[in-house]
């Protein structure tokens, strides 16, 4: 997901809790999923758009929104933008519940820790960006830290490919928005177009006597109903720190989240972790050092031509 610069590089006390806050909470999904079982991934993934669509109902109306996700429905050009993100989005939630369900939560963080780094490719594939020689290092680290992984795995990394260039292709799409959705309206625009889809999900599972939300006593069926607040709470704090803190706390903020599943997968699920893999992620976090650094001195050089004199 694309984040925005804020004014200045003042950090906001506010905007630094609401990102920590967010990618805690998206850190710790992993738990709520496994919690979830005996459902499996596709009614998680139904209830999760189902679920989102009423909750952003509710805030809509809360706020009295409606006029403002009115206007983007009106406008032809953000309605196809935001249902492809939708389609990206889609994409990223089905794998990511797989993952947590199937005890791949460590791949999965393995994902979003190399996401920055295939949204940087991204730019070069789609947007024909000029990278930056760190950049460059990166990306070629990052190669490596692939091979290697596919070794220690026996398979091609595909989660976490797949987690990280459906994350990456959803935050270019939504950047293609920009302002003219805020987070709930997009969200709910989002879910809406995936909710028949869901809908015939649940109505499938359901027929053949798979639904597990009124079968598995009140505990589960309130898990299964706080999928709509897990999934939009975070997407608000993050809207609301990207608005307040710069571009670089924003970069070093999000490996929260990857850390946290790491932490989930490893130490809560019981996950194993070989000295194969442990290289791979080494080299990972090599190639996002590189790329930390090159974001730093890339701000830095902006400072200086920004500041008086220059």
């Amino acid at each position: 997901m694309s984040t925005t610069p804020a004014a200045d590089d003042r950090v906001s006390r506010p905007g630094l809790a609401f990102a920590v806050a967010s990618y805690v909470l998206w850190g710790f999904l992993p738990v709520l999923f496994v919690s979830l079982q005996p459902a499996g991934p596709i009614e998680i993934v139904a209830w999760r758009i189902v679920l989102s669509l009423v909750f952003c109902a509710l805030l809509i109306s809360a706020t009295r929104g409606w006029p403002r996700l009115l206007a983007i429905l009106r406008d032809r050009a953000t309605l196809l933008t935001l249902s492809v993100a939708g389609v990206f989005i889609l994409v990223n939630w089905v794998v990511y519940v797989f993952a947590s369900v199937t005890g791949h939560v460590v791949e999965a963080s393995l994902g979003y820790f190399t996401n920055p780094i295939v949204t940087v490719l991204l730019g070069v594939i789609v947007l024909r960006e000029r990278l930056r020689p760190l950049q460059w290092v990166a990306i070629g680290v990052s190669a490596v830290a692939v091979f290697v992984l596919a070794i220690g795995y026996g398979a091609f990394p595909w989660i976490a490919l797949t987690l990280a260039f459906s994350f990456g292709l959803y935050g270019l799409v939504k950047k293609r928005v920009g302002p003219k959705a805020d987070a709930i309206s997009g969200l709910a625009i989002e879910t809406a177009v995936l909710a028949p889809a869901a809908a015939v999900a649940l109505l499938v599972i359901g027929a053949a006597g798979g639904l597990t939300i009124a079968t598995e006593g009140a505990g589960h069926t309130a898990l299964i109903l706080s999928l709509g607040v897990a999934t939009a709470v975070p997407l608000i704090l993050f809207a609301a720190a990207s608005r307040r803190l710069p571009l670089t706390y924003m970069g070093l903020v999000q490996y929260i989240a990857p850390i946290l599943q790491l932490v989930v997968g490893v130490v809560v699920l019981n996950e194993e972790m070989p000295p194969e893999r442990w290289l791979g992620f080494g080299i990972v976090w090599l190639a996002l050092a590189v790329l930390t650094i090159d974001m730093f001195v890339a701000a830095a050089r902006q400072r200086r031509r920004r500041a008086p004199g220059k």
